[in-house]
């Protein structure tokens, strides 16, 4: 999930319906090759009032070893002077410009829309990417034709020897959760990997899978809206890979957190487990998944002076309200999977 997560025009509907491909217990799609010789990669930036920010990380994309990187920039309504600092400063970038926030996945869509690029990665623009970061990503997908993602390592700004993240997990609890957060970097994710998902905030797609599977469903705004895109993937049997040479330095939750992301976070993850969490997922850990939402809701209730715990409450309340919704798209989508519910649920932690 994108870091940070405490405790537009995208018609989902008509982008979530895929074919009629049978069941299998691990089937997985083989993509196109990519290009001969350099493929073009995308770098997708969004931002919102980033003006302390955006520097570093434009910096960082225009460095980049690799020689074809095209660099967008999708302005969600700053109100500060970001906007300025990219027109004046980084004139090789696209700046693609909304009148008001709409949320990152929405940013995020109206970037991928836009690309030009075989391979799209997504950057948050309190991040900056090492100068080899494009380079092994693009290594990675070429090594793994099954890949539709790779999730790459994201460490903290200040302090690079702590991880923030090595790709997504999902736990069976049914939370997501960041691979190796806040562990110190001794070398224990330092292998070429498949994992679950990759994160919205430094993580690369394959064009051919986005096609297939659709963009970011808008309806979460910010958070677990590239869990909700890694299930789905996952689903359609286009794996991730992580790539430990692949590294992002991440100012934690510089453009997140506090009340509306807690709040984001008790909706979404009730949206998550409505229209995601496989069936026999459901049969197997229904207890815990029922008291982990339960403990979450006692956790916000033991500090309801707080702003963000009541926003917490007030998110899963929402997310139950609007649940029944959830569960009916999810019998839409399952009708084009090409993995078993077997294949899902070993994928959980």
């Amino acid at each position: 999930m994108r870091t940070g997560c405490p405790g537009t025009g995208c018609t989902h509907r008509d982008r979530l319906r895929g074919g009629t491909d049978g069941r299998c217990p691990g089937r997985q799609v083989t993509g196109t090759p990519l290009a001969s010789g350099e493929p073009l990669v995308s770098v997708v930036v969004p931002n919102f009032n980033g003006e302390r920010l955006i520097r570093d990380c434009l910096t960082s994309v225009l460095g980049q070893t690799y020689p074809r990187v095209e660099c967008l920039v999708v302005d969600d309504g700053s109100t500060d002077g970001s906007v300025a600092i990219i027109e004046a400063e980084f004139p090789e970038v696209l700046l693609v410009r909304r009148g008001q926030n709409g949320g990152f996945a929405r940013a995020a869509n109206d970037g991928l829309r836009k690309a030009q690029g075989e391979i799209i990665a997504l950057l948050n623009n309190d991040a900056a990417a090492g100068p080899t970061w494009v380079e092994q990503i693009v290594a990675t997908f070429r090594r793994h034709p099954e890949a539709g993602s790779v999730a790459t390592k994201m460490v903290l700004w200040d302090s690079p020897r702590i991880i923030n993240s090595a790709g997504d997990l999902f736990r069976r609890n049914g939370v997501p959760d960041s691979r190796g957060v806040w562990e110190t970097d001794a070398g224990q994710y330092d292998q070429e990997v498949e994992v679950f998902g990759a994160s919205g905030g430094a993580g690369a797609y394959r064009r051919q899978m986005l096609d297939e599977i659709g963009y970011f469903d808008e309806r979460f705004f910010m958070y677990c809206e590239d869990v909700d895109l890694a299930f789905r993937a996952q689903t359609k049997g286009f794996k991730c890979i992580y790539a430990p040479e692949a590294v992002v330095r991440h100012r934690l939750s510089a453009t997140g957190g506090g009340p509306l992301a807690s709040y984001q976070c008790g909706r979404n993850f009730i949206w998550i487990l409505a229209r995601d969490f496989p069936a026999l997922a459901w049969r197997r850990y229904w207890p815990r998944v029922l008291m982990t939402q339960l403990g979450l809701a006692w956790q916000a209730v033991s500090h309801l002076r707080e702003p963000a715990a009541r926003a917490r409450l007030r998110g899963q309340f929402a997310g139950l309200r609007t649940m029944p919704q959830f569960v009916a798209e999810r019998r839409m989508w399952a009708q084009g999977r090409r993995v078993s519910d077997d294949y899902l649920v070993a994928l959980l932690t």
